[in-house]
């Protein structure tokens, strides 16, 4: 049995420890209690980063759930910020599961530099300038890309990466622009851009990504040329700003930009279960 209280040193490396720890067997989690399924929401598009980070601090507080999708195309950085709350009342129920599809697996990526210009051109301007306030499902706020089944296999038979990283508040404006800008430079750009702001609310995991900072997710089609050039030039981006990227998530990074992230690894290794293992781990702990 592991809790904050009892065995706490596993409960720790447990949390966050990409399963290398042993089975768990069952948890007890609390939730939040809710009154309705439904979340006012409110939408805001903004210009440019400084806009963004702008809206974020006056609003993010005032919400519980907080993102915006960005243009990585545009070195401005403009996007589209959706902030919301939980209803006070209304309904409480599942929503139906998701109509649309992706029928097929296409031989090549339809998110190309054309289309992806395309794309983030009609995103943007669907949403209008000022701001939106409406009552909401919490599919649309929370999960947005379930409403359309199977949508990875619009990146072609081949898949994609994703890249997620986190900054430090104090390097996160400066390190957020450049991170977009050679992002624009590689024209291998994602329409699945998502900006956060993460809060200041430790998280008691070894190998927990959030900090109090930014954290940028970016979908790539896959290509010999993300780890060739375009990663490593974000990765050190990341590294100087004194940030780290998404264990997860992750399928390229280096051993040394792992443990200098991560400097509790060695912690999860001392306590791993010897009879778990993953490609992962021995990737960036040997």
């Amino acid at each position: 049995i592991c809790s904050p209280l009892e065995h706490a040193d596993l409960f720790a490396a447990t949390v966050g420890g990409l399963g290398l720890t042993g089975i768990i067997e069952w948890a007890e989690i609390q939730l939040m209690p809710i009154r309705s399924s439904r979340i006012d929401s409110l939408t805001v598009r903004f210009d440019s980063l400084d806009e963004f980070f702008a809206l974020s601090r006056d609003l993010d507080s005032k919400h519980e759930y907080s993102a915006a999708w960005i243009d990585c195309l545009s070195t401005a950085g403009r996007g589209v910020l959706v902030v919301g709350n939980h209803a006070a009342d209304g309904p409480l129920e599942v929503e139906e599961s998701a109509r649309l599809q992706v029928p097929i697996t296409p031989r090549w990526s339809l998110i190309n530099a054309l289309t992806l210009r395309a794309l983030n051109e009609a995103y943007w301007r669907s949403h209008s300038a000022g701001r939106r306030e409406r009552r909401v499902g919490y599919g649309s706020v929370l999960f947005p890309l379930d409403s359309i089944l199977n949508w990875n296999r619009v990146y072609g038979r081949k898949g994609f990466q994703q890249y997620q990283c986190v900054i430090p508040e104090r390097t996160a404006e400066a390190a957020l622009r450049e991170l977009l800008a050679a992002t624009a430079k590689a024209g291998q750009g994602s329409c699945l851009a998502v900006l956060k702001r993460c809060g200041d609310i430790a998280s008691p995991g070894l190998l927990s990504f959030p900090m109090l900072g930014s954290s940028l997710a970016l979908d790539f089609p896959q290509s010999p040329s993300l780890e060739k050039t375009l990663f490593p030039r974000l990765d050190a981006i990341v590294r100087e700003a004194g940030g780290r990227l998404y264990p997860a998530k992750d399928a390229h990074m280096s051993g040394a930009n792992f443990r200098k992230a991560y400097p509790a690894w060695e912690k999860i290794e001392a306590l791993r279960d010897p009879a778990l293992n993953s490609r992962f781990w021995q990737r960036v702990t040997r």
